[in-house]
């Protein structure tokens, strides 16, 4: 079985619990015009070229299971000192779903935490197919009405939140994560209505995912368009003040 890879992050400390080696796996059914990975969008290779340094990197590679499995595990040592492991993320992964759980059943068998990042824009069978070896989900909710998810995203807000909240009511261990996007879903009334539709889905802790513009050079370098290049990053007061005003169910990570 082979997976088609973005790239392969090791010392990953923002996608789960501990030191991580974190697989990006490319393709993606959403199109959120903030996104940070613009390479893992297409399911197909791309070549990135960086004008300023010459320089071209392909992206897109076919690996199997056990090509990964291999560069997980020479990071073994720091997920036993630190409760790490390995994060599946994308892109969205579960686009792959039969290759992902072929791949969390082998690092399981090996010992190893497995993580899976998703937007939650798939059918629920493809968490079925994964689930019985996966240990935590990152999992993004990025707007409050069905109206806004569709026309700036390209997903289906119900579908996301019947997966979240089957996945709650299974017990599984879920971190709901709001990307928080200026001029998008950072103003009052979406931001409550995020937090309404959430506790209504059982979720606990949310963490927020404070916009920044770290990918422009990928956009650029695939000769596209980024349409938040000149978006004004929050400041930390405004991030303090959407904290202050839900308590403490809001905790700020930066990826």
């Amino acid at each position: 079985m082979h997976l088609k890879v973005s790239h392969i992050q090791h010392f990953s400390v923002g996608d789960g619990p501990g030191i991580r080696t974190t697989i990006f796996l490319k393709g993606c059914n959403l199109h959120c015009p903030w996104c940070h990975n613009p390479e893992t969008i297409s399911g197909e290779e791309q070549t990135l070229y960086y004008e300023t340094m010459g320089r071209r990197e392909v992206c897109g590679r076919k690996l199997s299971v056990e090509e990964i499995l291999r560069e997980v595990l020479m990071d073994r040592d720091f997920y036993t000192e630190s409760g790490g492991g390995a994060t599946i993320s994308g892109g969205e992964a579960l686009l792959q779903a039969e290759g992902v759980a072929i791949l969390a059943r082998s690092l399981k068998r090996e010992n190893i935490s497995v993580w899976l990042d998703t937007a939650g824009n798939v059918p629920w069978d493809a968490f079925e197919r994964t689930g019985d070896w996966v240990d935590g989900y990152l999992y993004d909710y990025k707007a409050g009405t069905k109206e806004q998810y569709a026309g700036a995203i390209g997903g289906n807000l119900d579908l996301v939140g019947d997966n979240l909240r089957r996945l709650l009511a299974e017990g599984r261990r879920v971190r709901v994560r709001i990307p928080l996007i200026p001029g998008f879903n950072t103003d009052e009334a979406s931001i409550s209505l995020m937090c309404s539709n959430l506790r209504s889905l059982g979720a606990g802790m949310v963490d927020l995912l404070p916009f920044h513009r770290m990918g422009s050079n990928k956009y650029r370098a695939l000769g596209l368009r980024y349409a938040y290049e000149k978006t004004p990053l929050l400041t930390e007061d405004e991030i303090r003040g959407i904290r202050q005003r839900y308590g403490t169910w809001f905790q700020t990570n930066v990826e």
